[in-house]
């Protein structure tokens, strides 16, 4: 992971704004965004800060129309880049693959940070083997939630399809669920995983920001809308530029980059929201490779039965890293 002095230098050779209080960019040198205005997913989890915390970053590239957008459901969040509601943002990488092979206009374009996502069962339980059989959560048949699980128990193993025995409730309402001993396990991320910990709820099985291989692959990656991609080369670099500064912000500012998102209203736990991120690790973006990603999430759900893509294909058909070789590059320390 690069040192504090080379994520600052990276920050300040790109030119951030005054978050941190750093010069703002000059964008003189490079053509303008071919639309001003950008939208991103305004999803319920801490884990997406950096590109809460890149708003201002984002008006520093140019967009002068930058929209969080508020959606009712997990299902309509993942569909929202394809129904192009969303231009370009962050989200969790098993719906986009499933999606992606679904044949839906998605362009995965980095990877952001590893580590949000865990698996909490109840206390009886110490494996995901002992799953066997169990109740497990989804909010729906093939969400993020049940994809991800499916991909952890057919690494171990199992059969998501025989071996789990899914109930789809709100996630709201997976705590207390576990705690009544309805559910057995589920994935989670913050909030969710810290009112667990508060609460002495179950306990941790898998934690993707340690337990190999799930700490070694992206969880969350930027992602945009094919079409937008299509027309607004600029926008697009100008967008992941800001988002993948935004991560820096988080790694090397968790104290600022937490009291951002209480400001702008994501949560009312400052506590939790520094918990966050102190606990993943942001700075990966550039250190980990996001085709490897991809293909490792992609044969798991592949193996699993749950896509028909193979590695190859999906990564011919959904990704586009010609953005992030190109800011790797800029933004080095």
């Amino acid at each position: 992971m690069p040192s504090r002095r080379q994520l600052l230098q990276g920050l300040g050779a790109a030119g951030t704004v005054g978050l941190l209080g750093l010069l703002p960019e000059r964008v003189g040198a490079q053509p303008p965004p071919e639309t001003k205005r950008i939208r991103v997913l305004n999803r319920p989890s801490l884990c997406d800060a950096p590109q809460f915390v890149a708003e201002e970053l984002l008006q520093g590239e140019g967009f002068s129309d930058i929209r969080y957008v508020k959606l009712k459901d997990f299902d309509a969040m993942e569909a929202a880049i394809t129904t192009a509601e969303v231009d370009i943002t962050m989200n969790w990488i098993v719906p986009m693959i499933a999606r992606i092979d679904a044949g839906e206009p998605i362009v995965t374009l980095a990877g952001v940070h590893v580590g949000c996502v865990d698996v909490f069962a109840s206390e009886r339980m110490r494996t995901i083997r002992e799953l066997k059989g169990k109740k497990i959560a989804a909010a729906a048949p093939r969400d993020g939630f049940h994809l991800f699980f499916g991909s952890i128990a057919s690494y171990v193993g199992l059969d998501p399809a025989r071996d789990i025995d899914w109930v789809y409730q709100p996630t709201a309402e997976w705590p207390t669920l576990l705690e009544k001993g309805k559910l057995d396990a589920f994935v989670g991320f913050p909030p969710i995983t810290q009112e667990l910990r508060a609460r002495k709820i179950g306990q941790l099985v898998v934690s993707s920001a340690v337990d190999r291989p799930w700490s070694q692959y992206f969880c969350c990656i930027v992602a945009g809308n094919r079409e937008f991609v299509r027309k607004h080369p600029v926008a697009t670099k100008r967008a992941l530029r800001a988002i993948l500064k935004g991560a820096d912000i988080c790694a090397l500012e968790p104290e600022r980059a937490a009291r951002a998102l209480v400001d702008k209203g994501l949560t009312q736990r400052y506590d939790y929201a520094l918990q966050t991120m102190k606990d993943v690790p942001y700075g990966k973006w550039r250190e980990y490779d996001a085709e490897d990603t991809l293909r490792f999430f992609t044969l798991r759900l592949h193996e699993a039965g749950m896509i028909k893509s193979t590695p190859q294909k999906l990564l011919a058909q959904g990704t586009d890293w010609r953005f992030l070789k190109a800011l790797k590059k800029e933004l080095k320390g």
